[in-house]
């Protein structure tokens, strides 16, 4: 096996564990008191994850498993304004039920983009890219 060969089954290897601990999260958020989105975005698996993603980053630029750290970073931070919403919505008592529908539905995102990227990870296959 050539050194690049062997550094990218590291990195996917990673990857792999980046993925287990967002997942690991969404469990909680499903399994608890917890919602998803806030097991997601407090938890610290996923806040490991996001560093993890971070460190890693530049050691998966121009590989097919950048679309991935890509993919988990922008959900991360993705969710952080819809909650954030939420967080408002919670605050102003009367629409505490719209805050429970936003948080649900971005917890189902953030549950859907976790199991989509694991599943194409596992498929070899790399993240769509966001339009510019």
């Amino acid at each position: 096996m050539s050194a690049d060969a062997g550094r990218l089954e590291g990195l996917r290897a990673w990857t792999h564990v980046i993925y287990a601990l967002h997942a690991w999260s969404v469990l909680a958020g499903l399994l608890t008191p917890a919602l998803v989105v806030t097991a997601f975005l407090l938890g610290w698996p996923s806040i490991i994850a996001v560093v993890l993603n971070y460190v890693k980053r530049s050691d998966a630029a121009g590989t097919p498993l950048e679309s991935h750290f890509r993919w988990q970073i922008r959900t991360f931070w993705f969710a952080v304004p819809w909650a954030l919403a939420g967080l408002l919505l919670w605050l102003t008592f009367l629409l505490i039920p719209l805050a429970l529908v936003l948080w649900g539905i971005t917890g189902l995102w953030v549950a859907y983009r976790v199991a989509r990227g694991w599943i194409a990870l596992a498929r070899g296959r790399e993240m769509p890219q966001p339009r510019s």
